[in-house]
């Protein structure tokens, strides 16, 4: 009996070393790496009273997938220079305009970045100025810049010379065999904000020439997109072999399917990132991955060196919004449903949080004003605002500011004007509105049908009276009969502090 047991420990023994030289022999054909993915990011600091978001954290948890993998990269899926409320402040003479997100990302070692189409929100020079202050890749198969009519990459300048920016990237990784893994990105962006200076190529074939010019060279191919999520599921339809597309400008989390495409979005202002942990089999090609949804809150502590960085510009913010409200992170309001202050929504349909900020406009003049409108376009944070909303929210909403301006208007300008902003959906020009609606194809004014030759008090932001938006209204219009503009102590002098106190009365 004694002899059957030691037989049989020796036998068990021999399995367990046996399996050992077989996992062993299948872990030296096998690359792990990690992605971390984020989009549409615009503020570096914690948002929502910092429960969620901030960069600090989010370097915190990539520095933890670092000492689990050093084969670790950090990408974002396109929109972040713009909008932003610290990009409009002003800084050393000019505008941040996205400075101060390039300067963080930069802190963090990321690695690749898409365009998305509110980095063309700035002009073609401040682009410039961004793209030479970073220190990470940009890509896009169908973005180039335009110049009297001729297309050529975008540029940065790296130690004084010029670095055209690529269709693709390629990372690589060392292998158990001693060889390189080699993993390409490609990228393609929304046509969704047209500039002189941005010439946007077909999304879809742009990136089928970009995967097949790089699809030889490299052992995986990921896509890297800002675009609608319909649009991915077709770019997953043209590129089936495709394992994973990043994708960004939804704002909100998903997790689709095609075929064997996944496409992926996580929250925008990084309230979650995802992360993706791929396993690669040099003798198999096979890929596999696994990808984790991760909500960035105050759980997750400040990493010391970027929180630095965000704590700079963060005084920065906080001087310049104390000029106007004196207690920017005070809770000013509860949003028990969430505010819809998306750019696609907002541009394009009467939301809550325009009825909101057009209520302040009537608010601010004691409502003694006929109705009041504003151009959606003036609303820049492009998100959901959900749960307490303080007030540096409300100057995330509306980062420009400006007056609100009280107006003697003829009937017959202000149906011009009430007929262009809802033809203009989808544009900045919309109108959200107070007291103004559409009865039967017919505009009312408190409930009464505007007629032309009366004359209307109306409460307007002051950037539509300068006829940019809607060019058939300016104050230099006959049928514009007065303006009041407010002074310093008004609440009505700047179109945030009227949000935000009309917030707290209620």
């Amino acid at each position: 009996m004694k002899q059957f047991r030691v037989l049989s420990l020796l036998i068990i023994t021999a399995f367990f070393i046996s399996c050992g030289v077989s996992n062993q022999s299948n872990s030296n054909s096998k690359t792990y790496f990690t992605i971390i993915q984020l989009n549409d990011v615009y503020e570096i600091a914690p948002i929502q009273g910092g429960k969620y978001g901030g960069m600090a954290r989010v370097e915190s948890v990539h520095q933890e997938l670092l000492k689990e993998n050093k084969n670790t990269m950090l990408i974002l899926a396109g929109d972040f220079l713009s909008p932003s409320l610290l990009g409009t402040i002003k800084y050393n003479g000019e505008r941040v305009r996205g400075k101060q997100m390039v300067e963080v990302m930069n802190a963090m070692n990321f690695d690749v970045v898409a365009f998305g189409n509110h980095e063309f929100d700035l002009s073609y020079t401040h682009l410039q100025d961004r793209l030479n202050e970073s220190k990470f890749e940009w890509i896009s198969a169908n973005v180039l810049h335009n110049k009297n009519g001729k297309h050529s990459y975008f540029y940065k300048v790296v130690d004084g010379k010029k670095k055209s920016l690529q269709d693709a990237y390629i990372k690589e990784f060392e292998t158990p065999e001693g060889t390189k893994l080699k993993v390409g990105f490609i990228s393609v962006c929304i046509p969704s904000n047209p500039k002189s200076y941005v010439y946007y190529g077909d999304m879809y074939e742009e990136i089928k020439r970009s995967y097949n010019e790089i699809k030889d060279k490299v052992d995986i191919v990921i896509g890297i997109t800002h675009a609608s999520l319909t649009q991915d599921k077709q770019i997953a339809e043209i590129l089936p072999n495709v394992p994973l597309i990043m994708g960004g400008h939804e704002h909100t989390n998903s997790y689709n399917k095609v075929g064997n495409v996944v496409i992926t979005k996580a929250d925008a202002n990084a309230k979650t990132v995802y992360i993706h942990r791929f396993e690669y089999d040099s003798k198999t090609k096979e890929v596999q991955f696994k990808s984790e949804l991760k909500e960035i809150n105050n759980k997750i502590p400040f990493d010391k060196k970027v929180e630095t960085v965000v704590n700079k510009w963060s005084v920065v913010l906080q001087d310049k919004i104390k000029e106007i409200v004196p207690e920017p992170y005070k809770v000013v309001y509860k949003a028990t449903e969430p505010l819809d202050a998306r750019e696609n929504t907002i541009r394009s349909i009467q939301t809550n949080m325009g009825e909101i900020i057009a209520t302040s406009m009537s608010f601010a003049y004691n409502n003694k004003v006929d109705c009041a409108l504003v151009n959606g376009g003036s609303v820049r944070i492009d998100d959901i605002l959900k749960g307490e909303v303080n007030a540096i929210d409300i100057f995330r909403v509306l980062p420009y500011g400006g007056k609100v301006l009280k107006v003697d208007i003829k009937g017959s300008l202000l149906k011009r004007v009430l007929d262009f902003g809802e033809a203009a959906a989808g544009t900045g020009a919309y109108l959200q509105r107070y007291n103004a609606s559409k009865v039967n194809g017919v505009w009312v004014i408190k409930k009464q049908k505007i007629q032309e030759d009366k004359t209307y008090t109306v409460a307007f932001s002051d950037y539509l009276l300068r006829g940019l938006d809607i060019p058939i209204l300016s104050d230099k219009k006959p049928e514009v009969l007065s303006v009041y503009k407010p002074e310093l102590e008004e609440v009505a002098y700047d179109i945030r502090k009227a949000v935000v106190n009309y917030l707290e009365e209620k």
